[in-house]
């Protein structure tokens, strides 16, 4: 793993504890993930439609995250991961003193504001510490030590659970808050490995406060579509495996384990296909494998037995999770297109806001698609999107042009 850091990170950069701080970082999120869907639907007896209502305000942090960075302009990135690793732990804190739906929702969405806090200036720091000609494997090193965090926490999870019920018969509202202790523990943990990499936050930064560019309108189509995929594999998906298929919370963990296991190696994996066939053409194979993965969501249970189709929607979520890496490509996307380091971060908040812009919007239609017409329309709708943005992917430039071009 050091020789892997050495290859695709420069030397003196703070790396090796920025790297540390994503593992951790990646075993609070894998327990948090792995426990959430069941949290709220088995102990909090939230339905399809309110999770729909409840990932709207979810989901709101990300909307505004360009003038939540824009407020911060004057940070370093190091500073704004430091803010965002406090407000999470805020949200988490919460969640160990209250049962009420409302705070509840509250609650998550300071947990989501941290959280999205910390995804453009990750992405950001990635690149401007990777070495020259090394942005898509550093950018998949980084997902692997995500996942490799979140094999650990769902892990971590699943045996909590396991053992609290099979074996010392607890309650589930106290294996729960045992959880959400740990997760604090470890945003701790991950705060003090971020100030130990000694990153640049007292260099000045030149970032805009609010960055649009017409260069980038076709990032920013890219966002939309990426958005309303996003939420059918955050939201939907697990809900089909849980609600249509009875999976308890130990086996969804497992489930978001295993998916984590296998991003461990697939994520550096097309981080290299990036480096090698270009951001483009990873974007165009990934929506097309998404048309049949939305496919299989919706109508398994019609095109197989329940047993079976259990299984398959299995592999389908395990399948799903590997092609959602692909989105680092659109980071190198960006870095191709920018001028400098501080407009990347600026771009990529952007991003991030405009693919929320549809996220909520798709979280309380799909609860609504759901609830009035059923699973298999909501998913047949998710992959007409894959589709259209397949046919988009067609149209962007090909690597290496955009300077030559402009």
């Amino acid at each position: 793993m050091f020789k892997k850091l050495t290859e695709n990170f420069r030397p003196n950069t703070g790396a090796a504890m920025f790297f540390t701080s994503i593992l951790l970082w990646g075993v609070a999120f894998g327990c948090f993930s792995a426990v959430l869907n069941n949290y709220l639907a088995d102990v909090r007896s939230i339905n399809a439609f309110e999770r729909g209502v409840l990932e709207f305000f979810r989901e709101m942090p990300g909307l505004l995250l360009v003038f939540i960075i824009a407020l911060m302009h004057r940070f370093s990135d190091w500073k704004i991961l430091k803010i965002g690793t406090l407000i999470a732990m805020v949200g988490i804190a919460g969640l160990l003193f209250t049962a009420d739906k409302l705070l509840i929702t509250a609650l998550i969405m300071i947990w989501s504001t941290g959280e999205h806090i910390m995804m453009p200036v990750r992405s950001s720091i990635t690149m401007r510490i990777a070495q020259d000609g090394k942005l898509g494997s550093a950018l998949g090193m980084i997902v692997g030590a995500m996942n490799a965090g979140t094999v650990t926490g769902s892990v971590i999870a699943a045996g909590i659970f396991y053992l609290g019920v099979h074996q010392l018969q607890m309650n589930q509202v106290t294996l729960y808050n045992i959880v959400w202790g740990l997760i604090l523990v470890l945003l701790a943990c991950c705060l003090a490995a971020i100030i130990l990499a000694k990153g640049d936050e007292n260099v000045k930064t030149k970032r805009p406060a609010l960055y649009f560019h017409r260069k980038y309108n076709k990032f920013y189509a890219l966002e939309l579509f990426y958005g309303a995929r996003k939420q059918v594999f955050i939201t939907f998906a697990p809900y089909v495996l849980i609600l249509n298929y009875g999976m308890s919370t130990s086996t969804m963990a497992i489930l978001m384990g295993i998916c984590a296991l296998v991003n461990i190696f697939c994520g550096p994996l097309i981080g290299r296909l990036t480096d090698k066939i270009g951001y483009k053409n990873v974007m165009i194979y990934d929506t097309v494998v998404l048309f049949f993965v939305c496919l299989i969501y919706g109508y398994a249970d019609s095109l197989f037995v329940k047993n079976i189709a259990y299984i398959v929607v299995c592999l389908n979520f395990l399948l799903d999770a590997v092609i959602s890496t692909t989105s680092m490509a659109t980071n190198v996307y960006v870095r191709e297109l920018s001028d400098s380091k501080e407009e990347v971060t600026a771009t990529l908040s952007t991003g991030i806001s405009i693919n929320h812009l549809i996220s909520i919007l798709a979280a309380l239609a799909g609860g609504w698609i759901w609830k009035t017409w059923g699973t298999g329309a909501l998913f047949g709708l998710a992959a007409l999107m894959a589709v259209a943005n397949s046919a988009f992917a067609l149209t962007l430039p090909k690597p290496g042009t955009i300077r030559k071009a402009g």
